[in-house]
């Protein structure tokens, strides 16, 4: 019996039962494929054997330095050749791989080598008080290696040479052996890992692969425009599995122009993304510029896509854009919109403001308070369950006992689906206030907002006030050369929306706070609305001596 990570605390309980070890796709392309690219990295490519090979060197050097089947790897590194063999190393080994999102501070880092126990941390060079802090905040890390030259553990590339040739035999795996700590933070407290396993990750890849890029073989390539760590190394391992060759930006920040240059030189056919860098790459002035007829699926997710961002980009792109609804917990897997029901007119028949049809293998139910489904059209939280769901969070019970009920996953999220099964999400449970007794979600008045031809973006959040119990704050980012002020926004809004749901008061700043991952948070946006001095809008009454 393989060894294992410890089972979530409150998760599902662990099957015996053995299936493949997810590094096997990698070897499956080097033998079918050897010689072709594998990934692209600038000037720089690998063949399909070559990344093979410098995998099982990299796992023969860590088997060698004590790591074993449950072993959780800590990985900081931007986008890179080593950050996409670690996760293959890791999971040849049977070990766990634990990447974090490289623009994590070094206590945010810190924290998540605590939570997740691990003992190994693989970082970049560019990181070394993030070394310093995860290992005095998890003194569980006896080995660190290092991606490039640095003042700490081993060389990455050194160690491949060294063990060069030699391979570390693939460990068994069970359906549910752990293979990813994926950590999502949500809207409030802590990251929790939510642990993926080889089972469900097998059925993700069929999954992603059925429902996303149907047709996708090895003559395909695909771009990156996120960070591997989370959605798109999901998307990657997906890739891999068809022997996709795979092309990195150079850099570590979005460059529209190097990504249209490089969709063209390598006629790319499908990137992921999320909607807010969609809509960069569309606005970019490069895009007019560059050949993208090879795009097919231009992938996206994270957060619902605004219509009229949607419809820019099918101006530009065609009817290449795929949308798909899901959670770090889920790997993405509830629903899809297909390229064909990505409409440019809105009209009878046409579904505008849908996330799509359940994905295949999966299940939607949207239920009420107390776990009851509700009817079409009713509106409650959106619950799923079906292979493509997590094992449950590591050690955290409580949070496991919140997300599950009756077997269902509870995302959190607040939609309806209509009388033929198509989603609509409104928005974050969290989202949603109560303005004078009446639920406001804020989803519909952003969607009003944007049609506004000065307004590039807004993000509505709910905040306290004495008369009405919350109001609507709305924060707005103009178009360049564009002039517009809170009364005429809001004059502009009376007719098209009701009058609860108008906004108490706009603000406008450059750019909104994103994510990491490119996604704009209604966490930061309130975070910096105080740091501003916006909130809170009522200020305390001032008691005299």
């Amino acid at each position: 019996m393989t060894p294992a990570a410890p089972a979530p605390k409150g998760g599902v309980a662990p099957s015996s039962r053995r299936v493949m070890n997810l590094s096997h796709v990698l070897r499956q392309a080097a033998r079918r494929h050897r010689d072709e690219i594998g990934l692209v990295w600038g000037e720089r490519t690998w063949t399909w054997a070559e990344l093979d090979r410098r995998v099982d060197a990299m796992a023969a050097a860590l088997a060698a330095r004590g790591v074993t089947p449950g072993d959780r790897v800590l990985v900081q590194a931007k986008n890179c050749n080593q950050l996409f063999e670690s996760m293959f190393v890791c999971f040849r080994l049977g070990a766990v791989w634990v990447p974090t999102n490289f623009r994590q501070t070094p206590g945010e880092v810190a924290y998540l080598g605590q939570a997740s126990g691990a003992s190994v941390m693989i970082c970049h060079s560019d990181f070394p008080d993030h070394v310093a802090a995860a290992r005095a905040a998890a003194p569980a890390i006896r080995l660190v290696i290092a991606i490039g030259p640095a003042g700490f553990g081993e060389e990455y590339d050194a160690l491949v040479a060294a063990h060069a040739g030699q391979a570390a035999p693939t460990a068994p795996v069970a359906y549910d052996d752990p293979c990813w700590f994926f950590f999502t933070s949500g809207t409030t407290g802590r990251p929790k890992a939510a642990v993926l396993t080889h089972g469900q990750m097998a059925f993700v890849i069929t999954n992603h692969l059925c429902d996303l890029m149907p047709g996708t073989t090895h003559r395909d390539a695909s771009l990156v425009v996120a960070p591997l760590s989370h959605g798109a190394g999901i998307h990657q391992l997906a890739q891999v599995a068809r022997a996709v060759k795979t092309v990195l930006l150079t850099g570590d920040r979005f460059d529209g122009e190097e990504a249209w240059a490089l969709v063209a030189r390598w006629r790319v056919t499908n990137m992921f993304t999320v909607p807010t860098i969609v809509k960069m790459l569309t606005e970019h002035p490069a895009v007019d510029r560059h050949d993208h007829a090879s795009l097919r699926h231009v992938i996206y997710a994270g957060a619902p896509m605004y219509r009229e961002d949607q419809k820019h980009a099918l101006r530009k792109l065609g009817k290449v854009l795929v949308q798909y609804f899901g959670l770090g917990e889920v790997t993405g897997n509830i629903t899809v919109l297909p390229a064909h029901l990505h409409e440019l007119e809105d009209g009878p028949g046409i579904r505008a403001g849908t996330c799509g049809y359940e994905r295949t293998g999966m299940q939607v139910q949207i239920q009420d308070a107390d776990g009851r489904e509700v009817g079409p059209g009713e509106t409650g939280e959106i619950c799923v369950c079906g292979p493509a769901v997590f094992a449950g969070y590591y050690d955290n019970p409580e949070a496991n006992a919140k997300s599950f009920r009756d077997g269902w996953f509870r995302t959190g999220d607040l939609g309806h689906l209509d009388a033929e099964g198509y989603l609509f999400i409104t928005g974050r449970a969290s989202d949603m206030y109560i303005s004078g007794g009446s639920n406001v979600y804020p989803r519909e008045t952003e969607e009003k907002m944007l049609k506004h031809p000065a307004v590039a973006e807004v993000a509505i959040l709910g905040v306290p006030d004495r008369t009405w119990g919350e109001v609507g704050v709305a924060v707005c980012v103009l178009r360049p050369g564009q002039a517009l002020n809170e009364r005429e926004v809001l004059a502009w809004l009376e007719d098209q929306v009701s009058r609860y749901k108008l906004p108490k008061r706009v603000f406008f700043f450059d750019e909104l706070p994103k994510s990491g991952y490119g996604k704009i948070t209604k966490k930061a946006v309130r975070a910096e609305l105080e740091a501003r001095g916006c909130l809170p809008l009522e200020r305390p009454a001032q008691v005299s001596a």
